[in-house]
């Protein structure tokens, strides 16, 4: 149970002395940023998954993981490079 002074600013929705809103300044303009940059984790990922049951399937499950390693850090890194050019 909270006590009344914690409810009573939740349920007021008040803000806070000295925080700043993260509200644009005037109706309709959006912050700008950097774009969102892409991630290659996901190629490592599958390479870590998929190696070994490739692997398995030609019989060296071990050489499936390092391959699927290999390759999804090469991926990871081609992808990297591209998105540094495009910045």
């Amino acid at each position: 149970m909270l006590p009344s002074s914690c409810k009573s600013t939740i349920m007021s929705n008040e803000s806070h002395p000295g925080r700043e809103t993260a509200e644009p300044e005037a109706a309709g303009k959006q912050p700008v940023g950097p774009p969102p940059r892409r991630g290659g984790g996901c190629l490592i990922a599958a390479g870590v998954l998929l190696g070994p049951i490739v692997g398995m399937l030609a019989g060296e499950p071990s050489v499936g993981l390092v391959a699927g390693l290999a390759l999804g850090v090469a991926g990871a890194a081609v992808m990297f490079v591209i998105d540094r050019r495009q910045r």
